[in-house]
């Protein structure tokens, strides 16, 4: 199978939480209360676990903490979602407007799971 993704899927363990999603064109979906459980991250986007169904095509604003001082606040577009079992759902999802130089965030983040196997 030939591979699509644009970077390197690092595994990550965060929980988060949706409270609203939009679209751009000011469809906005409130009071979601979805609890998600992230399973993986790349410099393009995250993979998370939900039992919420959520609309692929809408947005959400995150902040994802990849360390002591990495911080990254972005928009997250959900563009791929995958039934499985247990009534959860995988979704993909890839930042949005985030500036290319904070790549280095990640970098580090790659470099610091290296280190710790």
């Amino acid at each position: 199978m030939e591979e699509k993704r644009r970077a390197k899927r690092m595994p990550i363990k965060l929980s988060l939480e949706i409270s609203d999603l939009y679209k751009q064109d000011h469809v906005h979906v409130i009071n979601i209360n979805a609890p998600i459980e992230v399973i993986n991250i790349s410099k393009s986007g995250i993979g998370f676990n939900s039992e919420s169904i959520l609309p692929v095509g809408y947005y959400f604003n995150a902040s994802i903490n990849l360390g002591e001082k990495e911080t990254l606040h972005s928009v997250i577009k959900i563009i791929r979602s995958q039934p499985l079992e247990d009534r959860l759902t995988m979704y993909g999802c890839e930042f949005v407007g985030m500036a290319e130089i904070l790549s280095f965030i990640f970098d580090a983040y790659e470099y610091k799971l290296v280190d710790e196997d």
